[in-house]
């Protein structure tokens, strides 16, 4: 199948209402950072202020997402999925009455804690949509491999994209109203269309019942374990890129051009997320992992050069080709070799990973930057790559014994609700 024909048969088992709410209640995760970071910065006149905050709300996400992913392993995504996305919602709302009503020079400690506890129940309604594409196929009757390689492209590509487009609605909310606006908005939407995916039919299809012998699985294997690692390094990328893109624009006396910088590195990244589905079923996803972050070091490279903001626009549109082809497979190869029954903390967990890189590679480019400018913080990212290549060369055994061993999946029996979407 062509790619086109791939994803119009995945589409096809969902209808397009589906895919549009999955895709919408994953951006109110994009937009919360740095929705937090401007709002607060905006309201107390403290870049420190809003830097704790954003990176509270962030920190919190981290550590409460394989936690929720654990749960929706034992009591199904629908309860917890209901509870986050309502309290996830009260949580930023709350935050953005906080910011809208807070006077300058009074003590601004309440906001990160506040943006923490929201934050700890933003749900991942991208890595749950992972986990629901295999019983979707099952209980619609689809056995093709090709089906959940186009899932796994897809919500790959979608992830990218909701992090390029969650920025900038908080961009163009911010400049048209205010940033705590944005905050609102980020809060409506996740109550809404958080909800929404929630109580979708398809949230019934993973449930304990489905999960036959729910917590005897293996979840913290060797294989899951390198496969986060590779993810945090990817998430060092992110953060180090938007760090080393900020003082590059801040320099040239273009600032505002930082968010429509770092989007082009989610350009290129979802247009070859997109392709992936196309790679032949002979090209293993271990030997995959090792091209693809080979690639992206070797596609990072021109960031130690750039000088100037149009260099470093090709430079971020090249290095985005590897990223998302990169993440793709880290998180298809966790899902082949997890046991159904911990599939969800499984993903979770290497999206927490993926969040604690952006935080540390942010935080290490920064203060490099400090030092030495855009070259330094840009430097990071190069190591970041390579870290990540690191990881998929030297685990390429490991991988692919795994890969072969992989746990069969059991069938899902077939739900007559899918069809009233």
């Amino acid at each position: 199948m062509s790619p086109a024909q791939s994803y119009r048969r995945l589409f096809g088992l969902t209808g397009p209402l589906y895919v549009a709410v999955a895709f919408i209640g994953r951006l109110p995760l994009a937009m919360s950072q740095i929705a937090a970071l401007l709002a607060v910065t905006a309201a107390t006149g403290s870049y420190g202020a809003g830097g704790t905050t954003a990176g509270a709300l962030a920190v919190a996400n981290a550590i409460g997402a394989p936690i929720a992913g654990s749960l929706t392993d034992r009591v199904g995504q629908r309860p917890v999925l209901l509870v986050q996305s309502i309290v996830g919602a009260i949580g930023l709302g709350v935050l953005a009455v906080l910011t809208a009503s807070h006077v300058q020079g009074e003590p601004w400690w309440p906001l990160p804690v506040v943006a923490a506890l929201g934050g700890a129940f933003i749900p991942q309604v991208g890595t749950m949509a992972r986990v629901r594409w295999r019983p979707i196929s099952r209980a619609a009757g689809s056995e093709d491999p090709r089906v959940m390689d186009a899932a796994f492209s897809y919500e790959g590509a979608a992830d990218e994209a909701s992090f390029v487009l969650g920025p900038a609605v908080v961009g163009v909310i911010a400049a048209l109203l205010n940033p705590m606006a944005a905050l609102a908005v980020a809060a409506v939407l996740l109550g809404v269309f958080a909800t929404w995916f929630a109580v979708h039919p398809t949230g019934a299809l993973v449930t304990p019942s489905a999960l036959t012998g729910a917590g005897r699985g293996r979840l913290l294997t060797p294989a899951l374990l390198l496969l986060a690692a590779t993810q945090l390094s990817v998430g060092m990328v992110f953060g180090s890129v938007q760090t080393g893109t900020s003082v590059l624009a801040t320099q040239a006396g273009e600032p505002g051009l930082t968010g429509l910088l770092h989007g082009l590195l989610g350009v290129g990244s979802v247009i070859a997320g997109l392709l992936v589905v196309a790679l032949p079923e002979r090209f293993a996803y271990p030997q995959r992992l090792r091209v693809f972050t080979v690639s992206m070091l070797v596609l990072a490279l021109p960031l130690l050069l750039v000088d100037t903001l149009v260099g470093l626009a090709f430079a971020l549109l090249g290095l985005g080709v590897a990223i998302a082809p990169s993440m793709i497979t880290t998180f298809t190869l966790a899902e082949r070799a997890t046991p159904v029954e911990r599939l969800g903390a499984a993903m979770t967990i290497l999206a927490a990973s993926t969040g604690t890189g952006y935080a540390v590679g942010a935080a290490l480019a920064g203060r490099l930057a400090d030092l030495g400018g855009h070259r330094p913080a840009l430097a990071v990212s190069v190591g970041a790559t390579a870290l990540a290549c690191a990881f998929a060369v030297f685990g390429y055994r490991l991988l692919t014994r795994t890969d072969r061993a992989r746990p069969s999946r059991e069938p899902v029996p077939q739900r007559p609700e899918l069809s009233s979407r």
